[in-house]
C-alpha cells in the first residue's frame, strides 16, 4: 500500500509550548512573580495537506521556471462545492507562489483559470469547457474527468496543439496524458472495509451507494472495497451496488414491477396494472420511492458504504428518514455536512481525501509538463480515516473540507 497519512511526522510540529511571566501585587504592595505554562496546538493546515503528497516534490514549486505570462487551465467536476473549493484553492496557492517565487507581477503573472460545470457530473458541459479552455491556448491542462470514455478526441486536438494534459482527481486511460494525481482509490476502498467490517462484528451485508457510474475512480472504490471485503471478511456479504447516476433507469424498473404486480408501492397491494391509462410511468416515481425500493429489496442490508460526499449523505437522508438507526454507514469525502453527521454518530467513519493538495500537485505537474523536466506518472495525493473520536484532532481537522 501506498503511503496514506504521515502523521508521525505531523505530530512532531503539532504542539508548540507557551510560556509567559506576569508580576502581581500582593496586599502590602510588594510585586510577586508568577509564571504561568500553557500549551497550544498550532497546525499549519497547507503544510498539512501538502505534506501527504506524494512525492513530496508536488508540494512545491521550487525549480519551476516558467516563462511570464504561462496560461494553465484547471477543470473540475463542478464549478463549485465543498471539494472543488478546496482544489480550486490549491490551485490558485500554487500558481501564487511560482509568481512569487518568480518575482512575476502584473500582466507577467503566470495565469490559472478554474472552471467546472455548473451543475456537478454535467458531461456534456465538461466536454464543452474542454473545448473552449483549448480554443485558448493555454499552455497545459489539468482536468478530472466526469466519464472516463470522454475527452479523447480534445486531447488528441491538445497534443497536436503542444498543449499538455494532466489528470486529477478522476482520471483517464488516454495514453498521453502527462500526469494522474488522485487518492489511492482501491487502498482507500479497502481501508474503508476493514473498519466498517469491525463495525458489523465480521457479519451481515453492506450495500454500496456509488455516486456514478462513468468513471474510473468509482470503480477503483468499488472493487477495492469489495475485494477487501471477500479476501478478508467472508463472513459479510457485499450485497448490490446502486449508481446514483442510474436512478432514473431504476425508476423504470420500479414502474415495470408495479405494472407487472411483482412490487407495490407504501400502502398498496401488490397486482398487475391492466388499464393503460392507470400504469405507472418512471416520471411517477420520486427519489424516496427509488430509495423505499433499494432497501425494501435489501432487508438484510445493516451497512452501506459510499463513494462520495454525495452517496454518503444520500444513505444518512434515507436511513434517517426511514428510521434505521441500526445502520453502519462509512464512505469518502469529508464535506461539512458528513463531518456534522460524523459528530452526530450518523455515520461510522469517513475517507477524508486531499483536494487542496490535488489542486496544488496539478499545477506543478502542469508546470513540470510545459518545462519538460519530466513527471511522475502517478502522484498520489493522500487520505486519512476520520471518525468521531479523531476529528477534532488538528492535524485531521487540517483535512476536513
Amino acid at each position: 500500500m501506498r503511503s496514506l497519512w504521515r502523521i508521525s511526522a505531523l505530530l512532531a510540529s503539532a504542539a508548540v509550548a507557551l510560556a509567559g511571566c506576569g508580576q502581581t501585587k500582593t496586599g502590602d504592595g510588594e510585586e510577586q512573580t508568577t509564571t504561568v505554562n500553557r500549551t497550544e496546538e498550532k497546525v499549519d493546515e497547507e503544510k498539512v495537506r501538502l505534506e501527504a503528497l506524494d512525492p513530496s516534490a508536488y508540494g512545491n514549486v521550487e525549480g519551476l521556471n516558467l516563462e511570464a505570462g504561462t496560461y494553465i487551465s484547471v477543470i473540475g467536476k463542478a464549478s463549485g462545492g465543498d471539494f472543488w473549493d478546496k482544489v480550486k484553492e490549491g490551485a490558485e496557492k500554487a500558481v501564487s507562489d511560482i509568481n512569487e517565487a518568480l518575482g512575476y507581477k502584473g500582466e507577467d503573472r503566470v495565469r490559472m483559470v478554474y472552471s467546472g460545470p455548473s451543475e456537478a457530473g454535467d458531461v456534456d458541459e465538461q466536454v464543452n469547457i474542454l473545448d473552449e479552455e483549448l480554443a485558448r491556448y493555454p499552455q497545459a491542462v489539468g482536468i478530472s474527468i466526469i466519464d472516463s470514455q470522454s475527452g479523447d478526441v480534445q486531447f488528441d486536438l491538445a497534443a497536436e496543439n503542444g498543449i499538455s494534459v494532466v489528470t486529477y482527481d478522476s482520471l483517464s486511460n488516454y495514453q498521453n496524458v502527462m500526469a494522474k494525481i488522485s487518492t489511492d482509490n482501491d487502498a482507500a476502498g479497502a481501508e474503508a472495509a476493514d473498519h466498517l467490517a469491525e463495525t458489523m462484528g465480521d457479519t451481515g451485508e453492506v450495500l454500496i451507494f456509488a455516486h456514478d457510474s462513468r468513471s474510473l475512480t468509482t470503480q477503483e472504490r468499488v472493487d477495492g472495497f469489495a475485494q477487501k471485503m471477500q479476501a478478508d471478511h467472508p463472513g459479510i456479504t457485499v450485497g448490490n451496488t446502486y449508481y446514483l447516476d442510474e436512478l432514473e433507469e431504476l425508476k423504470q424498473t420500479i414502474a415495470d414491477e408495479i405494472n407487472g404486480g411483482t412490487y407495490a408501492r407504501e400502502g398498496q397491494e401488490a397486482a398487475p396494472i391492466e388499464d393503460e391509462g392507470n400504469r405507472v410511468a418512471a416520471e411517477d416515481i420520486s427519489d424516496e420511492e427509488a430509495m423505499d425500493y433499494i432497501f425494501a429489496k435489501n432487508p438484510d442490508a445493516t451497512a452501506i458504504y459510499g463513494t462520495s460526499g454525495e452517496a454518503v449523505m444520500a444513505a444518512v437522508e434515507n436511513t434517517q428518514r426511514l428510521e434505521k438507526e441500526d445502520m453502519s454507514i462509512v464512505g469518502f469525502d469529508a464535506t461539512e455536512e458528513e463531518a456534522q453527521a460524523l459528530e452526530d454518530g450518523l455515520v461510522e467513519g469517513l475517507i477524508a481525501q486531499n483536494p487542496y493538495g490535488m489542486g496544488y500537485a496539478t499545477v506543478v505537474a502542469c508546470s513540470r509538463a510545459i518545462l519538460e523536466i519530466g513527471n511522475e506518472a502517478e502522484v498520489d495525493s493522500g487520505y486519512i480515516w476520520i471518525t468521531a473520536d479523531n476529528m477534532e484532532d488538528p492535524e485531521v481537522a487540517a483535512m476536513l473540507y
